[in-house]
């Protein structure tokens, strides 16, 4: 399926595809101007949208908070955009893109289709973006989420060699728990504590969380680890019927141990991490809705 984004200006390009191909990012020159246009959007949001649109609805809420939750405010708010539109985006490509849906091994390790490229790079956008904020307000997020969003924008810019470039919608499927995540800490913020409202979101919260992290992470976890697995055992007698279209990329169709690693095991680092964030979240739920007294919607 082709990419239905509008397509790169061809002198920028042709500028950026020397230094791409010194480093194997063969279809990146495809999608920088993608990768751009989400970190300029979602930055937009962030310094110019979500503050005086939050001060227009919510007046009272917005302006009694600190500056660094009025930081954390806004860039809940970008995430909100970025977990729906990127869940809605990934979910329509693995519908329509047939290309992708036939995929043999060789082409799920190496192949490559445009329209999942597009997800893999407003991913990608949104990850550098999200990098960019961690780095200027380390103070504020601290250094688990700057290191949580230089492995995300790492791993995703690798993808552009392309490698695994099948996989990136399905891994995007983790975002369908996020907005329900930033509608809980909106909760909070708006007074609303311990409502039934939060405790609805909370349940959806929990269930959306389970099933597309742990259950459906796992299960796609597994189908990466075997293609992995079958593709060190790949000889050169062996016939997989790649359509040449999707290979035209894949340039490099070797996996590096260090790729290898580095793919492994931050998706098992992830899963623990998964595991650990739904305990809290449940932990988190269960105190606002515990017998504590509660002032004014917040729990004590």
């Amino acid at each position: 399926m082709l990419d239905p984004f509008f397509a790169p200006f061809p002198l920028f390009k042709e500028s950026i595809q020397p230094l791409c191909d010194t480093l194997h990012l063969y279809s990146l020159p495809l999608h920088i101007h993608e990768i751009l246009s989400a970190f300029a959007i979602y930055h937009i949001i962030f310094e110019y949208i979500a503050a005086p649109l939050s001060t227009a609805l919510l007046p009272k809420s917005y302006t009694g908070l600190s500056w660094e939750s009025k930081l954390r405010w806004n860039m809940h708010c970008v995430s909100l955009v970025q977990s729906v539109s990127i869940s809605v985006l990934a979910l329509w490509v693995m519908g329509a893109d047939q290309e992708r849906k036939t995929m043999n091994l060789e082409e799920r390790l190496w192949g490559y289709t445009g329209a999942a490229g597009m997800v893999q790079a407003l991913a990608t956008g949104y990850f550098l973006f999200d990098l960019s904020v961690m780095i200027r307000y380390l103070d504020v997020f601290g250094v688990g989420m700057l290191t949580h969003a230089s492995s995300c924008l790492l791993t995703y810019t690798l993808g552009f060699r392309p490698v695994f470039n099948y996989y990136g919608c399905v891994f995007m499927l983790y975002e369908l728990s996020t907005p329900f995540l930033n509608i809980h800490w909106f909760f909070d913020k708006l007074g609303m504590t311990g409502s039934k409202a939060q405790l609805y979101n909370g349940l959806a919260l929990v269930s959306v969380f389970f099933s597309c992290r742990l259950v459906w992470g796992a299960y796609s976890s597994f189908n990466i680890y075997k293609d992995v697995w079958d593709s060190l055992h790949i000889t050169n007698d062996m016939k997989f019927d790649s359509r040449p279209e999707m290979m035209v990329y894949g340039q490099d169709r070797s996996l590096p141990w260090w790729l290898v690693a580095l793919y492994l095991g931050g998706h098992v680092t992830l899963q623990v991490l998964n595991v650990f964030w739904l305990g809290r979240m449940i932990a988190a739920i269960r105190k606002r809705f515990s017998s504590k007294v509660k002032v004014n919607g917040k729990a004590e």
